[in-house]
This record gives structure tokens, C-alpha cells and sequence, in this order.
């Protein structure tokens, strides 16, 4: 593959909805720029972009792949992007390394979430993008219907760059309304220039008419001239919506019929012409960033931008970010799970590398100088607990989980050391079960998940008196240890208090640590639910001895008795975790959203309105939140997003408590 100058090089994220024919449409233009053999399917598990067995089982899109396409001297870099929400991560990696993006939409009057969440995405960065309306073949396909829905709901208003030549079945081909010409596709596949229909020369010159509205408004002097004389030639056109591209102000719309190839290296060429060129100073020191990384059992394949310069293969480079060195083995050019070896990549173009020691997603490699693209990602939001099938595969979980979090960022992997439980946190549910296959098919281990189990306190809320009496004394050595305790609660957060009232001798002083250390853990073990117990006064107040038979340990046990004793008696209660939460969802939703937080415990603190959208503020009981994941998806169709940390304990209602306090009692009562 030539050497391409950051000019000549477009790297392009396609993104939009599941199932709208974005990884079907960059296979054809691989296919039609000559670097596929032959055209995969998503459908029949062929398709070269999504080689893993978790996309095929699924037919959708897991991972990011990257395809380069050579076109007419113009190398264009296709990020392809999952469309499901669990894996919004990928999405956020590729716009890291791309300077544009091309919206897929299918020819219909409904605009699908993907598309909204897309548009959203890229308002927000202000990124210059491009919209194809995919599956004009198909029945009921509709270009004018879908050009008018994506008009009347999404800001900058897209503008038609193409009209398709024909409908459903007998859609063949497109006017490029910048050029004036018609391409319709040969029964090989190919593109091929004609005059256009006589019959669409009303429809052309309206649509016309409208793109160069859109041109003029992309650079002031265009404006002036448009005004003025009332049109713009072909290549001002071009330029006004190169400039109204790169400002965000103007999102073109193409067409094409991927699985047919009709209409698309019109849209290939659309993306050459109108989207920005790669940012890269091809003079300065060599610097790239790691955007995504692809783990398996042999090691990471490290997919980055260069940023200047060139990396080359066999070269040593420094992790700016983690510090220390790397060396680079042989350097290539994804496509799909293929390989294109190279010596060196330079300046605005993408590459890969496999088996770097240390390096991650986001790291700088090169020089520290300039500004480096920020690899966010979002944040999980459904946790669960993971368990080993078979025993003692603990430690090939531990391994596997580690090695998938280095390739995926949006998971989280963590051992709650309270419950005693490993957990891992995701985007979705979907999302966490491609990450049990991909344990099990990757590191050979078989694992199940469960909702974790929540952290709850216990404390008291009243006063109490109680002995704790252990006293053996059957012939030989006996135990004897008897101790009095009292016990009030303290303000939440003062934890243990421990005070030695004891006044004389009825307990020496070597053994009153002994009750203190048996009363402490019993407190931690938990006393009326299993539940490490704080806020609690304790007063040791009487006690007798033996002079003979008692003992540390007796004491200790007599300790841990008499606190069970006295915390049943003072109104045991038990303390949940409260987390704030604030949710970003469509104004329409939020009285659906506020209905929901009521149901499970929550309490709203406010909202506040961000441009169509609202944000609540609420404060919601962790138990309550373990499935709020799934239920704002479906409540919102996937629009809406949320984050939770954690903010204090307080009592959790009686009738939960008391569920909790018998069922332990009497699992710790059983034989």
C-alpha cells in the first residue's frame, strides 16, 4: 500500500443504528475499491469486518474495525462502529481517530435511536459528518420520505447531495447533484457516467437549488455571491460545503444500496470530496495514540493514529503515558482480522502493532509535545457478580477478565472485598454476556453471574442491657467468662465506641480487652443479619471471674454473646448504601423516569434542561439500581444514560430489614 500524505487521507467512523447496513456498506466499499475478493455477509456470518464468533452468532457488530479503501488517489480510513448501546466504547475509540463521520440510515419515515444518540454524539463535538440512506433496494424504500424526516429532526438540517435514479427493486443508480452527472452500476458492479434522466429534471433542479443554498451558507464570501447573483458554480458548491462540513453547519446526504453496490463509490467519492482531511504534521517528531486495542490469548494488537511523523517498524518508541519504553514489531494495516504489512506509518494515517508490554487504550507513544485526541469512555452502569463454574477457576477468570479489560475500557473489573464477591460492570447486559463467551472461547473458562450482593449495615436504635455468659466447667480445665454490657447508638458515622465502666475488680484488667476484641468481631461478622455492625456505644459495666478457668478466650466468647444478646434487644436496624444519580434523558421521558425513581425508593433533588433533554438529580438506594440499567433503556428506547457514586448509608426501611434479620436467624439457627 503507497504512502499517503495526511492530505489524501480521510479517516471516516461510520456510525448509526443496529442493523442499518454500516458494516455492509464499508465491506462494499472494500469490495468495490478491490480489497475484498469477495463481498461478505452479516447475515451468513462472512462478513470480513465482524470476524468474531460473538458477531456472527449475534449478526451484529461487537468491536471497531478498521478497512482501508484506496480511491482515486485518496486513501479513506473506515472506522466501522457497533450500533447496539452496550458497546458505545468502540464507538467513542474510533471518533478519537476520526476527523468525520458517515451517519447510516435506512430509506425509511422512521429515524431510528441509533441515529438520535449518533447526531447527539456529534453535535456535542461539533464533528463534521456525512448521512447515507442505505437499502434503497428495498420494498417501501423511500428516499424523499427519509430525507424529510432526518430535515425535520436533527440540527445542522441535512441537505441532499445525491437523488436516487430509480426505487425499491429498480433503484440503479444516483445524480451527484455538485456535479451534475448520473452514475448508475453495471451489472459487474461498476460505476458508470451517464446523462441524467430527462424525467427527473424537475426533482433534480429543486434539490440542486437546496445544496447550493447550503454551500453559500458554509463560507460568508459564497453567501455574498449567492445573494448577489442567485447561484454558485460546481466548484464553489464544493468549496462552500467543504467549509460548512468542516464547521459543523452542513451534513450532506448520499444514497446507495450496499448489498446491490449501487451508489456506492459515488458515496466513496462524496467522503473524499467533502469530509476534512486527517490532522497529522508530517514533519514533526513522531508521535502517535492508541485508540483501541484487541486482546486474545497471544497477546494485544494495538490499533493507533500518528499524530506527526512516522512510526516504523523495529523502532523503539516511549510510552509518554506510562512511562518507559516499547518496541514496535512489525508494523501493519488492519483490515478486519487481515494484516497488510508495512514498514512505516506516518502522519493523519492509521495502523496497528501486536504485543506491546504495557502499553493501552488512550496512551500516548512518541513524544510528549502537542495535543493528544482524549479516548473517553463511558462509564458502566450494570454490575454483577461473576462465579466460576467449576471450582478452583478462580484465578483463570481473575487472568481473563484482566486480559479483556486491556482490550475493552467500558469494563470494569473489581473484588468487593465486604461481600467477598469478584464483579464486573458493563454497558448492558448483552454487553456482559459477550464477555462470558469471550472468557470461555478465549481463556477456556466456563463462568455465571448473579445480581451482587449489597452492603448493608447494622447499627441499633435503642438502649439495651444483656450478659454474655460462656462458662464450662465439667471437671479438668474449665472456661469461665462472664461480662455485662450496655449499649446505645451513636451519631451515624462515629462507629465503635468502646468504654470500660467497671468499677473494682469484678473483671482484671487483662481480660477487659479480651471482651472488647470478642465483641468486635463478632461486630464485624455481623450480629442480627450477617452485616458488619458500626455506630454502636458499648459500656462494659459488671462481669465475674474465675480464678482458675477463666481466660482470654472465654472472655472473648463471652464478649461476642453478650452483644448478640444486647443488639437484639435494642432494636436492631439495618443501614443500605444510598448512591447519587443524575440521568440524562429526552425531555419527553421524564415524567416516565420520575414514576420509576418513585417505585424504587428514590428521591429527586431537581432537573435542569440542556437543549431538549433533561437532567435529573436523585438519590436512590443501591438495591434499587441494579437493574436501572436495563429499565432506562427500555423506558427510553436507549436514549437515556446515567451515572451513580456512591453518597451515605441511612435505615433501611423495617419490613426489608426484618425479610433480611429472619433469614439469617434462621439460617444460622439451622442444624
Amino acid at each position: 500500500m503507497p504512502k499517503y500524505g495526511p492530505d489524501k487521507i480521510r479517516n471516516v467512523a461510520i456510525l448509526g443504528h443496529s442493523h442499518e447496513g454500516k458494516t455492509t456498506l464499508a465491506e462494499a466499499m472494500l469490495f468495490a475499491t478491490g480489497g475484498l475478493a469477495r463481498m461478505g455477509s452479516t447475515d451468513a456470518g462472512t462478513a470480513a469486518l465482524d470476524f468474531e464468533p460473538e458477531e456472527q452468532k449475534r449478526k451484529i457488530s461487537i468491536n471497531l474495525s478498521v478497512a482501508p479503501v484506496e480511491q482515486d488517489g485518496y486513501k479513506v480510513n473506515l472506522l466501522d462502529t457497533p450500533g447496539f448501546f452496550d458497546f458505545a466504547g468502540q464507538v467513542n475509540s474510533a471518533l478519537a481517530a476520526a476527523e468525520g463521520a458517515l451517519v447510516v440510515v435506512s430509506a425509511s419515515a422512521q429515524l431510528s435511536v441509533g441515529t438520535e444518540i449518533a447526531w447527539e454524539r456529534l453535535n456535542r463535538a461539533a464533528a463534521p459528518r456525512m448521512v447515507v440512506v442505505n437499502k434503497l433496494d428495498k420494498e417501501n424504500a423511500d428516499f424523499a420520505v427519509a430525507l424529510d424526516a432526518l430535515r425535520a429532526q436533527l440540527d445542522p438540517k441535512p441537505v441532499a447531495l445525491h437523488v436516487p435514479i430509480g426505487a425499491e427493486a429498480d433503484f440503479k443508480g444516483v445524480v451527484d447533484l455538485m456535479r451534475m452527472k448520473a452514475y448508475t452500476t453495471t451489472s459487474d458492479g461498476k460505476a458508470a457516467e451517464g446523462p441524467i434522466p430527462a424525467d427527473m429534471t424537475a426533482v433534480v433542479e429543486e434539490r440542486r437549488e437546496q445544496l447550493i443554498e447550503a454551500a453559500a451558507e458554509g463560507d460568508d464570501s459564497l453567501l455574498e455571491k449567492y445573494l448577489d447573483e442567485g447561484t454558485l458554480d460546481d466548484a464553489e458548491i464544493e468549496r462552500g460545503l467543504r467549509a460548512g462540513v468542516a464547521a459543523g453547519k452542513v451534513a450532506p446526504v448520499v444514497c446507495c444500496a450496499a448489498t446491490k453496490m449501487v451508489g456506492v463509490r459515488a458515496v466513496l467519492q462524496a467522503l473524499c470530496d467533502l469530509l476534512p482531511a486527517a490532522q497529522g504534521d508530517a514533519s514533526g517528531p513522531a508521535r502517535a495514540v492508541v485508540f483501541n486495542t484487541y486482546a486474545d490469548p497471544f497477546g494485544r494488537v494495538s490499533y493507533f493514529k500518528v499524530l506527526s511523523g512516522c512510526l516504523k517498524s523495529d523502532q523503539h518508541v516511549p510510552n509518554v503515558t506510562r512511562g518507559g519504553d516499547e518496541r514496535l514489531g512489525q508494523l501493519f494495516f488492519p483490515r478486519g482480522k487481515e494484516h497488510v504489512n508495512t514498514q512505516e506509518v506516518c502522519a493523519g494515517d492509521i495502523g496497528a502493532v501486536a504485543k506491546l508490554v504495557q502499553t493501552l487504550t488512550g496512551d500516548l507513544l512518541g513524544t510528549a509535545n502537542g495535543a493528544v485526541p482524549e479516548v473517553t469512555m463511558p462509564q458502566p452502569a450494570y454490575t454483577v457478580a461473576i462465579f466460576p463454574k467449576s471450582r478452583g477457576d478462580e484465578e483463570k477468570i481473575s487472568s481473563g477478565l484482566a486480559r479483556l479489560a486491556e482490550e475493552d475500557p467500558t469494563l470494569r473489573v473489581n473484588r468487593n472485598e465486604e461481600t467477598h464477591q469478584m464483579l464486573i460492570g458493563g454497558l448492558g447486559d448483552v454487553h456482559l454476556d459477550v464477555v462470558l463467551e469471550k472468557l470461555k472461547r478465549k481463556y477456556g473458562v466456563e463462568a455465571t453471574t448473579s445480581l451482587p450482593r449489597i452492603a448493608y449495615r447494622e447499627t441499633i436504635s435503642g438502649h439495651a442491657r444483656a450478659e454474655g455468659r460462656h462458662v464450662k466447667q465439667s471437671g479438668g480445665h474449665g472456661q469461665y467468662g462472664v461480662c455485662v454490657i450496655e449499649v446505645d447508638p451513636t451519631a451515624r458515622g462515629d462507629g465503635f465506641v468502646w468504654e470500660d465502666k467497671i468499677f473494682g475488680g469484678s473483671i482484671p484488667q487483662n481480660f477487659r480487652p479480651s471482651v472488647q476484641k470478642g465483641i468486635v468481631d463478632a461486630m464485624a461478622k455481623g450480629v442480627v443479619a450477617g452485616y458488619p455492625m458500626e455506630d454502636v456505644r458499648v459500656r462494659l459495666v459488671d462481669g465475674k471471674v474465675h480464678s482458675v478457668d477463666s481466660s482470654d478466650m472465654a472472655f472473648q466468647i463471652a464478649g461476642s454473646l453478650a452483644i448478640r444478646k444486647a443488639a437484639m434487644e435494642a432494636g436492631p436496624v439495618l443501614l443500605e448504601p444510598v448512591q447519587d444519580v443524575e440521568i440524562r434523558i429526552p425531555d419527553r421521558y421524564l415524567g416516565d423516569i420520575m414514576s420509576d425513581l418513585n417505585t424504587k425508593r428514590g428521591r429527586i433533588s431537581g432537573t435542569e434542561p440542556d437543549s431538549g433533554w433533561q437532567i435529573a438529580h436523585a438519590q436512590v438506594p443501591e438495591s434499587e439500581l441494579q437493574r436501572f440499567a436495563l429499565d432506562l433503556r427500555s423506558i427510553t428506547q436507549g436514549r437515556g444514560s446515567f451515572s451513580a457514586k456512591f453518597s451515605h448509608y441511612e435505615e433501611l426501611p423495617a419490613h426489608l430489614a426484618r425479610q433480611l434479620i429472619d433469614a439469617f436467624q434462621k439460617e444460622t439457627s439451622s442444624p
